[in-house]
């Protein structure tokens, strides 16, 4: 007899991981990617700044991190405006993801999210033993009136919503998120995921006072600021709730040198809004590949760009196969209708170079099956 014995709920779930990453490809294939466009990674970098900040710190690495991540949640705070016990640092959106589930959530209790949308948030949930109720998109967009009545139909204790969106690039304004929360039902907390706030414009982010018990948002260091290996990302949310986190998060978990990085990136301005720029040019210039190929582009306020591929989701599928036969990694929304797109993320001039060089002959395979 094994003396081998998992817990209920994780014995109860299939060894999965939710994203299968480029090194994995890789490894399978024996041949690197040329381009690396499916990960919503920032390819143009982090801050010059960062970098020196992390490599002066290298030395110093047999230190821990320090665990109330004092100097970077005062950096924070004093760039939103607030008080520093309504910031909670942790290992990037994933990271505080699971802790907000495993703080909130009891096993059994009901989540409400989009059939599509961020499926980390769904592993949490699962992982806790959480109940998932998901609505589908509507033009290619969350939709926040099927999400609130999903919520005050099944009582759910959390609710998410990205915005901007992962996969399909799209957002709403802010004022019609705010709006949200007073049709909440008693007792739910939104998730407001916004990793891409950077890089949206002014009036999809709402305004909601961080004592707001309704709500908590979530944004990170690894899309606008080019430092998604160092997993770091915070939340912004009332004091008791953030205080919480404290109950059952590792305060040993951040990296020392991603600390330092992330606070010197916070501190140049000027590089963040270099990326933007670049990014904005990339976004225009995946549009005009998409179009050369009589493709049509989403709008987006991200940076990638869902290309629509002008059938359904098996052709998306033999594009998204060819081009990685080509060497270029891009990855594709899951569910129908979405998933009669590719999502490309915004790169250099080289791998856009090269993306756009493999499109045709991607297509053109696609096409005779």
């Amino acid at each position: 007899m094994t003396r081998l014995r998992f817990a209920p709920i994780p014995a109860s779930l299939p060894a999965t991981v939710p994203f299968t990453g480029p090194e994995t490809l890789e490894r399978r294939s024996g041949t690197p990617f040329v381009a690396r466009l499916g990960a919503n990674e920032n390819g143009f970098g982090p801050s010059p700044r960062a970098v020196e900040a992390m490599v002066r710190s290298a030395t110093e690495i047999w230190k821990y991190a320090d665990p109330d991540n004092h100097d970077l949640r005062h950096a924070l705070a004093a760039h939103h405006a607030i008080a520093p016990e309504h910031i909670m640092i942790g290992e990037g959106i994933d990271g505080l993801l699971g802790l907000l589930v495993r703080l909130t959530l009891a096993p059994g209790e009901t989540v409400v999210t989009s059939d599509g949308a961020y499926p980390t948030f769904n592993y949490h949930v699962a992982g806790f033993g959480g109940h998932l109720h998901k609505v589908p998109y509507r033009n290619d967009a969350e939709d926040p009136d099927a999400l609130i009545a999903a919520a005050r139909e099944h009582f759910a204790r959390l609710v998410y919503l990205a915005n901007p969106d992962n996969p399909m690039g799209s957002w709403h304004p802010g004022s019609r998120i705010a709006a949200m929360l007073d049709q909440l039902p008693q007792g739910s907390l939104l998730v407001l995921d916004e990793a891409y706030a950077e890089f949206a414009p002014n009036e999809a982010i709402p305004r909601i006072d961080p004592q707001d018990d309704r709500v908590i948002r979530l944004r990170t260091f690894s899309k606008a600021y080019g430092m998604a290996g160092a997993r770091v990302g915070y939340a912004i949310g009332p004091v008791d709730l953030i205080a919480g986190f404290d109950r059952i998060r590792n305060h040993f978990g951040m990296n020392r040198m991603a600390q330092i990085g992330a606070l010197a990136a916070l501190q140049d301005g000027e590089w963040l809004a270099e990326t933007r720029r670049q990014v904005t040019a990339a976004r225009d210039r995946i549009a005009a590949i998409a179009q050369a190929n009589g493709l049509t582009a989403l709008p987006s306020a991200t940076n990638f760009v869902a290309v629509d591929c002008g059938a359904e989701g098996d052709f998306a599928r033999r594009v998204l196969a060819e081009l990685a036969g080509l060497g270029i990694f891009v990855r594709m929304p899951g569910v129908a209708p979405m998933d009669r797109c590719i999502r490309v993320s915004c790169a250099p001039a080289p791998e856009l170079d090269a993306f756009a060089e493999a499109l045709p002959k991607a297509l053109s395979r696609a096409r005779q099956g």
